[in-house]
């Protein structure tokens, strides 16, 4: 294959992921506790920017904003991917989450990727983004703590995904929710010594 046909082939997916990973790399939860005089949400709680973090300050009107933005920037992130092609789509929701985790304005430290993950989940095939929302709930209300639930979901959304999207795109989301679980290695630790913390503050 020619040198400019490799160029034409890896321009649209370099471009995709360069403009998902700067919309998934926007600090909502930052910018919004600041705005909201709730001072700098990385010095409280696990320094994570994400919604679970931002509610720790009380506001929790403010944390279902940054829960709903965080989402949104992986389903904008898909949807600039797919400007581009159907592949450039899928590369693109791998570097939406990558840039909420690893935000270039932050020092490379940001959230956990759940809310972001779930947003381009969603925009790859709606229907798993519907089913993770009740595994997610299922185990949450069950078990009551919410690193768990992430888990449980994100373990289980590659086998949905390929039902309803196909094996490249449950690739893709294999690749997000491996992220997800490596971002949760803290939370893992603690779930097998019985030390996570419950929803409601009870352990």
């Amino acid at each position: 294959m020619a040198d400019g046909a490799v160029w034409d082939q890896a321009m649209p997916v370099a471009l995709a992921a360069a403009v998902s990973y700067l919309i998934g790399s926007i600090p909502f939860g930052l910018i919004l506790a600041r705005l909201a005089g709730a001072g700098d949400i990385r010095k409280i709680g696990s320094g994570n920017i994400g919604a679970t973090n931002v509610l720790r300050t009380g506001r929790k009107g403010l944390a279902a904003l940054t829960l709903a933005l965080d989402a949104a920037k992986g389903a904008a992130g898909v949807q600039a991917g797919a400007w581009f092609g159907p592949d450039p789509a899928l590369v693109a929701a791998v570097a939406a989450v990558l840039g909420h985790m690893f935000p270039v304005w932050l020092g490379f430290r940001g959230g956990k990727g759940v809310a972001t993950g779930w947003g381009a989940l969603t925009a790859l095939a709606w229907p798993s983004g519907l089913i993770a929302i009740g595994i997610w709930l299922f185990v949450a209300v069950t078990m009551r703590i919410s690193s768990l639930a992430a888990l449980v979901t994100t373990a289980l959304a590659p086998f949905h995904v390929w039902y309803f999207a196909g094996p490249r795109t449950a690739a893709a989301v294999a690749v997000v929710c491996a992220l997800v679980w490596i971002r949760h290695h803290q939370n893992i630790a603690r779930l097998l010594k019985g030390e996570e913390p419950r929803i409601g503050g009870r352990t």
